[in-house]
């Protein structure tokens, strides 16, 4: 009994240090799309092209492609996914092009509230209190960052990042709403599907010049939001995700954020204002918010599910 249970602990211990730099490694990924110098469809192709190429040499070198367990249903489902989620890319890197990683960073972290109340309208699920009042401090907390008032255009707020932002946190939501039942197809089948359906569907808008004339840092850092923060935070996510609770995995993607802003201000030299400030903090804050209710009404397994994509 001893020895199961020290083999437990050694377990939880390095699915918690492949969590921590999953997600540490994943908010940095801001800061690598500033120097890789291409515009955001051009850079999900290359970070969808790489990714499939990458795992789907780690599935055939792992032997799972020979367990998969194929439905038409669970392979359409993944597909869809795989649509919305590279609109999730390319409006966050749009985003990432326009405003500051601070800003950008915090209005995509809307996505988890954005779940519920979509899961509500969907799902016909009842809002509580404490869910209506989470969505409520978190679009107050975009407005004061977007700085919204009631001379603020459309074109404004396009030129701002925030709309990108928002449309990025949105599709997250489509795909989390779309993935939940993808249970058969392994991690590696669900994430080659995705990645290799952007490439095609990238392909015809991708301008292959915008690839000419770029540097060697360049290219380091565009290869990189393909394989390390694609490939290797997708292995090492998945593979840490069946060892831990669903409340500390609530708790870690905050570390994602954190490491994003923390870049974004001491290299990049970003300082937000008291309103900007404000709205953070108001954004994270109904995030916590809408967890907290989370765990207490939806059993573990049902959110073990969300979690999947």
């Amino acid at each position: 009994m001893g020895g199961r249970e020290s083999m437990q602990a050694k377990q939880t211990s390095n699915a918690v240090i492949k969590m921590v730099i999953s997600m540490v490694i994943f908010g940095s990924i801001g800061f690598f799309s500033e120097h890789t110098n291409v515009p955001s469809i051009e850079l999900v192709f290359v970070r969808c092209l790489c990714a499939s190429l990458f795992l789907g040499v780690c599935w055939f070198g792992s032997g799972r492609y020979r367990t998969e367990q194929w439905n038409r249903r669970e392979v359409l489902q993944t597909l869809a996914c795989g649509f919305f989620l590279v609109l999730n890319w390319v409006f966050l890197f749009k985003s990432f092009e326009e405003t500051s990683v601070t800003i950008a960073i915090s209005v995509y972290h809307l996505a988890p509230v954005l779940v519920l109340l979509l899961g509500s309208l969907i799902y016909r699920e009842k809002l509580h209190l404490v869910s209506v009042t989470s969505i409520v401090i978190c679009f107050l907390g975009t407005a004061l960052i977007s700085g919204i008032n009631g001379n603020t255009s459309l074109s404004q707020l396009m030129g701002s990042g925030i709309i990108w932002a928002v449309l990025a946190a949105l599709f997250y939501a489509f795909t989390t709403l779309a993935g939940k039942g993808i249970n058969s197809l392994s991690p590696y089948a669900v994430t080659c599907l995705q990645t290799g359906l952007g490439v095609i569907i990238l392909l015809p808008f991708v301008r292959f010049g915008a690839f000419s004339d770029l540097s060697h840092v360049n290219w380091i850092m565009i290869v990189s939001t393909g394989i390390i923060h694609t490939g290797i935070v997708y292995l090492l996510f998945f593979d840490s995700l069946r060892f831990l609770s669903t409340r500390f995995i609530s708790i870690i993607v905050f570390l994602d954020p954190a490491v994003a802003i923390v870049l974004d201000t001491v290299f990049t030299g970003f300082r937000p204002d008291l309103y900007q400030s404000l709205g953070i903090v108001l954004i994270f804050a109904g995030m916590a918010l809408s967890l907290i209710r989370k765990h207490k009404a939806v059993p573990a397994e049902a959110q073990a599910d969300s979690t999947r994509i």
